[in-house]
């Protein structure tokens, strides 16, 4: 048994085999350089991170990409680098990746190469299998904080100024409804983990996610996820269905990690009817993006509306857009647009 052997199975193995593969391993290493490399290499295959465990150790690093066996990049304080991370072939990545979805209770196969799952510290892993992915297997996995970091911490980072975060926590405390919009990893769970932060210990909130990304503190909060199909195509549970759930939830405030689908209609009338204060977040260009993104989602889900009525109601349902952006590494608010009412 060596040492590739014992990185990709050893896993799997209960304590009495992994210590009948320790003896194995350890015959013949009398340096204590040679012994400390095979426990370390054991350490890593346990846990579950194999060839990635140093990267997912490292508090620096928020985001691993793997490009197939022989490339793997890490983000370290918003730059890319290549890491001397690899496998010996698509094969052993093919295992790794399999291996890994198995413990967040994921699968991918030729059947279902795309696979999304939540990882036991926290972190979101997407993977992409052949043929989509010619060039190999591709892993993603977006690392979060073990604590979201507060607003003092983003001002600390500079993601925003203290008056900047001072307004938002008040907005936040006052019940002003909320989206946070920008681009792919610019912060917006980020921030709105942090803004959780100041909503009222008794206020119930429900936090509705497709992946469990948020991490409200109150008392009172509650997560609803979203769920796939299964094997036999059934047992989806959409956002727009744990929307309206929601809603019989006796909910203060209703929290939507993400709006990109026919959910808007729902989240938009959640917040028309009551529910001040609620916060989502959004892809969208820019602060005045957003409003037409929103609009334009709920269009695309309700095809007989008035396109007008549909803008009202977005514009009657939020009171501040806070769009972000990233730029040479660096991820920041750059605008806060206060939405007039009509």
């Amino acid at each position: 048994m060596d040492l590739v052997l014992a990185n990709e199975g050893l896993a799997e193995l209960d304590a009495g085999q992994r210590r009948l593969a320790l003896r194995s391993l350890v015959a013949g290493r009398t340096s204590p350089e040679e012994v400390a490399q095979v426990v370390a290499q054991l350490s890593d295959a346990i846990d579950g991170y194999g060839p990635l465990s140093e990267l997912m150790r490292d508090d620096e690093v928020t985001d691993v990409l793997v490009n197939g066996p022989f490339y793997v990049w890490a983000e370290r304080k918003g730059k890319l680098q290549l890491t001397d991370v690899s496998w010996e072939s698509a094969e052993h990545l093919s295992a790794f990746i399999e291996r890994l979805l198995a413990r967040a209770g994921g699968r991918a196969d030729a059947s279902q190469p795309i696979a999304d799952a939540r990882l036991a510290d926290g972190s979101r892993v997407h993977v992409v299998l052949p043929p989509l992915a010619p060039g190999g297997p591709l892993v993603t996995i977006r690392r979060f904080p073990v604590a979201p970091f507060s607003m003092e911490d983003l001002v600390r980072r500079h993601m925003l100024n203290e008056e900047c975060s001072r307004r938002l926590a008040g907005a936040v405390r006052d019940h002003t409804t909320i989206a946070i919009s920008g681009g792919t990893g610019t912060g917006k769970t980020t921030l709105l983990n942090a803004l959780l932060a100041h909503i009222g210990p008794t206020e119930r909130v429900v936090v509705i996610e497709e992946t469990p990304e948020l991490v409200p503190s109150c008392a009172q909060a509650v997560s609803l996820v979203a769920r796939t199909v299964n094997l036999e195509g059934k047992g989806e549970v959409t956002l727009p269905t744990l929307v309206r759930a929601a809603l019989r939830m006796r909910p203060d405030r209703i929290v939507v990690g993400e709006v990109r689908g026919s959910e808007a209609v729902a989240a938009l009338a959640a917040m028309s009817t009551g529910h001040e204060g609620s916060l989502v977040t959004l892809h969208a260009r820019s602060a005045a993006d957003a409003i037409e993104r929103m609009a334009t989602l709920a269009l695309q889900a309700s095809p007989g509306a008035s396109e007008t009525s549909l803008r009202r109601q977005v514009t009657d349902a939020f009171g501040l857009i806070v769009h972000l952006e990233r730029s040479a590494g660096k991820r920041y608010i750059a605008e806060v647009l206060t939405v007039p009412c009509n």
